[in-house]
């Protein structure tokens, strides 16, 4: 709810209910529809808005809900049960936005987080390159610095949200510059001059989402928009809360696929049977339900973790000195790993229905196996979790 309007603070326990008749009301069952590659359905996302849910996570004082990450877990579950594309375009926002939250100074939290509050807003983060992927450190998108501007040259390939963001935080490299203070995060408002989006991608999955390539031309910003802190370590910190809840996607999906299965086996004769009656099924939905169990407490662990630093009186400080999460990395891992084979085991119960565009399957297929790829894939983080958390420490990187 925006500071124009005050109303009292909802309970968890309110605002997942209302989330999940939003859910239940507006997505559920427009699969074809979502499904399409039409431009994303931001209209639909504009109650969520009026009851004051949109960015559910930013502080009261920006005029957010101020729910905490463990209760977003749900949150996002119900919204991927309904339709993953639709609940990564609402969840994704909180990449940039807690980076600013963070990192940013007081007039910018004033002026872009209420902002998102005020009228329904997205933030976009931009990281990734061509040649770079996954390895910032490569980054070629440089920034120089002209009298009270900063300025950024570059291009980056996959961003979401950043065709209708209200900001981008964008992730560059001074020019010339060595080192991990080279590194920074700069806001760029929408509409900044030297922005310019390519084109958006045709993604296998989360097609009602939308993923941009953008590219920066000489775009001039306040060097106040530049956040406090080494670029690097920043994004590092800001994954932590979007990597949790793109695991809270897969739990979503994989919660579709298994009422989907009980669905089909109540009407699928077999032998003489349901298919329901079988001991054989009966198996593969009650291991499907021990790892959605097993996914949720993962991600509410997860996000517990990070709710505790965020409680500390310097979190910003805090989650520098910590970096990634070890707990948000493998809750990512070990849904998006979990829910690929609920739904592989899920699209074999249909048989020759299961590999055609006649079931939703194949949606829910292609969306859980975004959680694998985004915001580095699984390689990317078995390794990175090897070199923070199981090599020696007088070893670590």
């Amino acid at each position: 709810m925006h500071p124009d309007v005050q109303s009292p603070a909802l309970s968890s326990a309110e605002a997942l209910r209302m989330f999940r008749e939003f859910a239940q009301s507006t997505l559920l069952g427009h699969d074809a529809e979502f499904d399409s590659g039409a431009e994303p359905p931001l209209e639909l996302y504009r109650p969520l808005h009026k009851l004051g849910l949109m960015n559910w996570w930013l502080p009261t004082e920006y005029g957010g809900a101020g729910l905490s990450l463990a209760d977003s877990v749900d949150i996002v579950s119900e919204l991927a049960y309904a339709d993953a594309g639709s609940a990564f375009t609402l969840l994704i926002s909180i990449l940039g936005s807690s980076m600013v939250q963070l990192y940013g100074s007081p007039e910018l939290k004033e002026r872009y987080l209420t902002a998102m509050t005020r009228e329904p807003g997205y933030a976009s983060a931009l990281g990734s390159e061509r040649a770079a992927g996954s390895e910032l450190i490569n980054l070629t998108t440089t920034l120089t610095r002209r009298g009270d501007d900063v300025v950024l040259n570059g291009e980056k390939m996959f961003s979401t949200n950043s065709g209708f963001a209200d900001y981008l935080v964008v992730f560059a490299k001074s020019a010339g510059a060595k080192g991990v203070a080279s590194y920074h995060a700069v806001l760029v408002p929408r509409g900044t001059p030297g922005v310019e989006v390519v084109k958006r991608w045709d993604m296998v999955g989360l097609r009602s989402a939308g993923t941009y390539q953008v590219e920066f031309t000489d775009c001039a910003v306040p060097s106040a928009n530049v956040l406090d802190g080494p670029g690097l370590k920043i994004i590092e910190v800001g994954l932590n809360s979007s990597r949790i809840l793109i695991g809270a996607i897969a739990l979503g999906v994989a919660r579709r696929i298994r009422d989907l299965c009980l669905e089909y086996a109540i009407a699928k004769p077999l032998a003489g049977h349901k298919l329901i009656e079988n001991a054989v099924f009966a198996g593969k939905i009650g291991q499907m339900e021990m790892q959605i169990e097993v996914m949720r407490n993962q991600c509410l662990a997860a996000a517990r973790d990070y709710d505790e630093v965020m409680a500390m009186p310097d979190p910003a400080r805090e989650f520098l000195q910590r970096g990634a999460l070890r707990s948000a990395l493998t809750a990512k891992m070990f849904c998006g790993q979990t829910g690929w084979q609920i739904a592989t085991v899920g699209s074999e119960m249909f048989g020759g229905l299961g590999y055609t565009n006649d079931m939703p399957i194949s949606k829910y297929l292609r969306d859980i196996r975004a959680v694998t790829i985004v915001e580095a894939g699984d390689d990317v983080l078995r390794e990175l979790v090897f070199r923070r958390f199981v090599l020696p420490s007088d070893r670590r990187i």
